[in-house]
């Protein structure tokens, strides 16, 4: 499903920088052109998404990009069976599905490409406008029974929960950050891998409240309030300042795209991987993310040019890891040991 908040972002495949015309091993023979699939993560799909049209312009149509959205894990579930060349992906990739791409013989590229802040909303109408990392604990950890806000401090209000489904990376990090574990949460909410029906849950619900990427929460920002987060520093309010900065705490994380290593040898994948690194940090800003150290780019770029494979976290989530943090960690190919 084609997001219509994003239909602007079709412009800027005019305004960005271009590469360097292909060359002509990306025309396809027998006249079909070659299609690079990617899937996964709605948090990144807005990128990938602009990334794809602008690409198919700068080749006049010689390749397409069909861009998907089922969510981090189906991605990542698509990518190590071999049926995608690229997953998005919103957290890193765990150690189960490193096992599972090895026993595949699938070697992946990991390139990170900005940096988000998980945004929780509610209403306008609503007058809640800050929570504890301890209260969002309190209305979303496994069991709870909070269904009104005055039971976090808030006002005589039934609460309706929406959040991202379990297939979804939002989902997995934000329930290590906020209840220590990933996918520990409580069920009775409405989940969807399409961030845009929790976006309407919340603006036509008072009682809603709802957690996606900060993109979907910029482009709504009508339609919703972001609640500002106290990680025991005083209330900070999700924005690309307070990402960039740090402290957006903890629910700031990387996010990325996972590149099949064999389909680089691919001169039409390894000209759209190399065309996403070099416009990442100019679509990243515009689509409401942040964007990476120009420097990192340069290295993912040779990353991806040399088809240096591995991930540079071992199979686990990368809480409260700051931008620097990210950009310095060196790849590894075996899960770090619990």
């Amino acid at each position: 499903m084609q997001h219509q908040v994003f239909k602007a972002l079709a412009g800027i495949a005019a305004s960005v920088a271009m590469l360097a015309a292909p060359s002509s091993a990306l025309a396809q023979q027998g006249g079909a052109p070659f299609t690079i699939q990617v899937d996964g993560s709605s948090t990144v799909f807005p990128i990938s998404e602009a990334m794809a049209e602008g690409f198919q312009q700068s080749v006049s149509g010689r390749v397409r990009v069909a861009v998907g959205e089922s969510g981090s894990s189906a991605g990542l579930r698509k990518f190590c069976r071999g049926e995608i060349h690229i997953a998005d992906s919103s957290r890193p990739i765990r150690s189960s599905e490193m096992a599972t791409c090895a026993a595949a013989g699938i070697q992946y590229v990991e390139i990170p490409i900005a940096f988000d802040g998980i945004t929780v909303v509610v209403n306008p109408s609503n007058p809640v406008r800050s929570m504890t990392v301890a209260q969002l604990r309190q209305i979303w950890a496994p069991g709870s029974h909070v269904n009104n806000f005055n039971q976090v401090g808030g006002p005589n209000l039934a609460m309706q929960l929406y959040g991202p489904g379990s297939a979804s990376g939002t989902f997995e990090y934000f329930t290590e950050a906020v209840n220590g574990t990933a996918r520990s949460s409580r069920t009775d909410y409405t989940p969807s891998e399409d961030d845009n029906v929790l976006v309407q849950g919340v603006a036509n619900n008072p009682g809603g409240l709802a957690y996606f990427g900060l993109a979907y929460y910029e482009e709504n920002q009508s339609r919703l309030h972001a609640v500002a987060v106290d990680n025991g520093h005083g209330p900070v309010a999700p924005s690309q300042a307070t990402v960039r900065d740090g402290s957006y705490a903890p629910l700031s994380r990387p996010i990325f795209i996972y590149v099949n290593a064999g389909a680089l040898r691919r001169p039409q994948v390894q000209q759209f991987v190399q065309y996403y690194i070099n416009n990442a940090a100019t679509v990243s800003e515009r689509v409401g993310y942040v964007a990476l150290p120009a420097a990192a780019y340069q290295t993912y770029l040779q990353r991806a040019q040399r088809r240096q494979i591995g991930t540079a976290f071992g199979g686990r989530a990368a809480i409260g890891a700051s931008i620097e943090d990210v950009v310095a960690r060196r790849l590894v190919q075996t899960p770090v040991s619990e």
